[in-house]
């Protein structure tokens, strides 16, 4: 059975939610297994382990989240020239636009030799002020509804052997 590794990041929870819901759409497609894991939890024998990957983090300062980058700075060179050509995805929750986050995410993945397989998709909450940007996020059912349609499809890939 093949596996798919979620690792994310939230301190507001609209990451969070987003990771969920992926795992939901995973998990629904039944024939593989899916693992969703807080960042600061994923360790490199999780990244060893899957055979897919979808990154989830909020954009920070137009950076991914630090205990984002923290994953990738353990678990880099444990998993470099071990996992090449595996699959992977990004979500992205953003207060603006998320390109930042998105760019530091495929250069990470670049230097790892995975293979993209979808366009990161990137929510936007629009928040712009301090209390906004701290403030607990909710993201929307058609938002979520993406990111369970981003889950299904890189398990349903995962299953068939498409990726």
């Amino acid at each position: 059975m093949k596996s798919l590794l979620i690792v994310w990041h939230s301190m507001t929870g609209g990451t969070q939610q987003m990771a969920e819901a992926a795992a939901e759409g995973a998990a629904s497609e039944g024939s593989v297994r899916v693992l969703c894991l807080p960042a600061r939890d994923a360790q490199p024998q999780h990244v060893l382990a899957a055979d897919g990957y979808l990154f989830a983090t909020p954009e920070n300062l137009a950076s991914m989240a630090g205990l984002m980058k923290d994953f990738f700075d353990r678990c880099y060179y444990a998993a470099l020239e071990r996992i090449e050509g595996r699959p992977y995805a990004s979500l992205i929750c953003a207060g603006s636009d998320g390109s930042g986050a998105a760019r530091q995410i495929e250069r990470i993945a670049v230097g790892w030799r995975l293979k993209a397989v979808a366009p990161t998709l990137i929510v936007c909450t629009h928040a712009q002020t301090p209390e906004a940007i701290l403030a607990p996020k909710h993201i929307g059912e058609a938002e979520r509804q993406l990111c369970r349609e981003r889950g299904a499809a890189l398990a349903a890939g995962l299953a068939m052997g498409v990726f």
